[in-house]
């Protein structure tokens, strides 16, 4: 039994040892251009349109009750200041003051508690390029809202009391978010992938994802969209849906079963072009490294906004400059 063991962390030692040598190494080609848009993204220099010092107050909405003080802008903004900071609401509301003082702008600061209440209502629009054809990329991954660290889950395990919420994101390979959607933890990724991909204007080339949009509300939504290039791994135990002899078209999912069927599926990922899929892996490890992993909101709506606010600042910051890399060996 002890041999048995011992050949079998060899065997996981020399498969790791294989990945390592197999992996390919990247260079940047853009360096200088991209270590000023490093810099460039911990610049303290603020600058505020005209605009939007006229539109800080909100218009009467002609309702009864209270009026409004602030506009939408106004929370937007502030919300997003303090996002780029790392900044929660009172610590949000300072840093908004202090920089109005310094460029000796006269305008008033909504303070936390009215951040906190308007937070969950504000409408956030992702900033994104107009494109005519555009290649789409899905993921989903987990944020924690409030529960145990690492430490104490690795030591005593994790209670009833941990929550998360999974974010959904669509992006194009140029690492743009199009699409991003905040949903409950027990939400399927291929609900949200249709209606993700229902809401994208331009025309869809191809889409990829993993094992989880493997269904049919998935494909059919593709095929809708006319989505030509469609890359999903089929389950271990798929089944070819449509045979033959049907007076239709074939199916995508099929033809990359029996392409699969013919070779392997690590032939099939790279003669396809999965790889592609990787890059929504980055964007959400570039997610959790600029923001952490965390939501500091405790309503949903709030929950929500806050995730798409920070989506939204994720776009911004690309679009000051991306590294462009190319394999050397």
């Amino acid at each position: 039994m002890a041999t048995k063991k011992k050949n079998k962390k060899v065997d996981k030692k020399s498969k790791s040892n294989t990945k390592k040598k197999n992996k390919k190494k990247y260079k940047v080609r853009n360096w200088h251009d991209y270590n000023e848009s490093l810099k460039q993204r911990g610049a303290l220099d603020v600058w505020i349109e005209e605009s939007v010092i006229e539109n800080w107050y909100a218009e009467p909405n002609n309702k009864r009750g209270a009026q409004p003080i602030y506009s939408n802008l106004a929370i937007l903004i502030t919300l997003q200041l303090g996002k780029v900071f790392g900044q929660r609401l009172r610590q949000n509301e300072g840093l908004v003051n202090s920089v109005f003082k310094i460029m000796r702008i006269d305008l008033d600061v909504p303070n936390f508690s009215t951040l906190s209440r308007r937070g969950g209502n504000v409408k956030v629009k992702l900033p994104k390029d107009s494109k005519e054809k555009v290649v789409l990329v899905g993921d989903s991954s987990g944020l924690k809202v409030y529960g145990e660290g690492e430490w104490k889950v690795r030591k005593h395990g994790w209670s009833k009391h941990r929550t998360w919420r999974k974010m959904h994101l669509i992006i194009t390979p140029d690492s743009e978010i199009r699409e991003a959607e905040l949903t409950e933890n027990n939400v399927s990724d291929d609900e949200v992938a249709v209606a993700l991909l229902d809401q994208e204007k331009a025309e869809i080339e191809g889409f990829a994802g993993d094992g989880a949009f493997d269904t049919r509300k998935v494909y059919d939504k593709c095929l809708e969209k006319e989505i030509k290039n469609i890359l999903i791994p089929p389950k271990k135990n798929a089944r070819i849906w449509q045979h033959g002899n049907c007076n239709a078209p074939p199916h995508p999912r099929d033809e990359n079963l029996r392409q699969i069927r013919a070779t392997s599926l690590k032939e099939w990922k790279e003669n396809a072009g999965y790889h592609v899929r990787s890059l929504s892996e980055t964007a959400m490890f570039r997610f959790k490294t600029i923001f952490g992993d965390r939501l500091d909101a405790r309503n949903f709506n709030q929950q929500r906004n806050e995730f798409l606010i920070k989506a939204s600042i994720l776009n911004k910051m690309m679009k000051l400059g991306m590294p462009d890399s190319y394999a050397v060996g």
